[in-house]
């Protein structure tokens, strides 16, 4: 009986690699993370503190850390870092055979600095290097958020040999800049005679809250002249911006890292910045559940997903090069976005302020759960 094909692990072959935008002590330790890693092709995990929020109040797996914590009298802030540590430490674990398999170029598991320190330069860089310290595994990238500040804790960051997720990048102009403060980081590196081939680092470009936040604006240019070329050319462009916007920076990326200064870098060890598709389940019911899938497929990238997404794939994903040669399809809707005065740059402002406010509220309410936990459980 033939093997049934498996869209996660044909997206390997395709030169990307697909990783868990989800974290949960119980996938690790019911085994589910390492079958996921050796029959689905799983490379890579990622988190954030929603992520970390929902695993920690909604189970009991964390009961005896919790207790452990309480009764040794931690304050909120140190059961937060032994917690989250904790689970990065031993999900990286599962994921080290592929680190080393692939050299360093896989295998690696995610964790954000805190996210009430995203306009913070130097209070980013010292977190940063305090949670690589404190997780102790090579296969950690720290995320750092894609803000003005961030850019120069970016560079500081790589600089100093700790690997990075540079996390919640919506426009190209953005990516642009991330990718020239990684390199900055790299070249500064090589310089004090660290080696570069140790620090892997990945772009994080955002798509499907792209696609919710311009379909918005989109759907209200439409009734207001029914019929009209404008509400048409609305209408033409649902659905389109955030896949078009994706395939704009990944023609960038090739840019950029196909350059002739990069290839001397490259030559001294260094490793190209991928870009890593997030926010990649569909929000939208009318489009497909794995629309933001097989539609950014291409060499030299990350899709993380969330499970109820690699599952749909896995089911029926439809696996092809969905990124090479695609510039000028995508350079025409952003043009035509532009003509309904739409600005993707104003768009993806937001988004990144947004993102970063969405965040901070999980990190309040997982701290909040954490100390609720805490306090139920100190010994009295």
């Amino acid at each position: 009986m033939p093997t049934k094909r498996n869209p996660l692990v044909e997206l390997g072959k395709m030169g990307q690699s697909p990783w868990l935008d989800y974290i949960h002590r119980g996938l690790i330790g019911s085994g589910e993370l390492a079958r996921l890693v050796s029959q689905d092709g799983i490379k890579g995990v990622t988190s954030n503190p929603t992520i970390f929020e929902k695993a920690i109040s909604g189970g009991h797996e964390y009961d005896d850390q919790i207790r452990a914590l309480a009764a040794s009298g931690r304050s909120v802030q140190e059961a937060y870092d032994e917690i989250a540590t904790e689970d990065i430490r031993r999900a990286a674990d599962v994921l080290r055979p592929v680190y080393d398999a692939t050299a360093g170029h896989d295998g690696y598991v995610s964790l954000e600095v805190d996210p009430d320190l995203a306009y913070d330069t130097e209070r980013t860089v010292s977190r940063a290097e305090e949670l690589f310290r404190k997780v102790s595994r090579p296969n950690v990238l720290i995320k750092i958020p894609a803000t003005r500040e961030g850019l120069p804790a970016i560079e500081k960051t790589i600089a100093s040999g700790i690997p990075v997720n540079v996390t919640l990048i919506f426009s190209v102009k953005r990516y642009e800049e991330v990718a020239e403060s990684y390199i900055r980081g790299v070249e500064r590196l090589i310089a004090s005679g660290g080696d570069p081939s140790r620090v892997a680092s990945v772009a994080s470009f955002f798509v499907s809250r792209v696609d919710t936040a311009v379909d918005k604006l989109l759907n209200e240019i439409i009734p207001r002249a029914p019929g009209s070329p404008r509400a048409e050319a609305a209408i033409s462009l649902l659905g389109k911006v955030a896949v078009a916007n994706a395939r704009l920076a990944y023609a960038r990326f090739r840019e950029i890292f196909s350059a002739p200064w990069w290839r001397e870098l490259a030559d001294k060890g260094a490793r190209p910045q991928r870009p890593l598709w997030a926010s990649t389940g569909t929000k939208n019911p009318k489009f497909s559940d794995v629309k933001y899938v097989e539609e950014l497929i291409g060499p030299d990238t990350v899709n993380t997903m969330p499970p109820q997404t690699m599952d749909a794939f896995r089911d029926h994903g439809e696996v092809s090069d969905a990124l090479s040669r695609r510039e000028e399809e995508a350079g025409e809707v952003l043009r035509d976005l532009g003509l309904l005065d739409i600005g993707i740059e104003e768009v993806c402002e937001k988004l990144t302020r947004d993102g970063v406010e969405s965040f901070s509220d999980s990190f309040c309410k997982l701290l909040g759960a954490i100390e609720r936990r805490l306090a139920e459980t100190k010994p009295a």
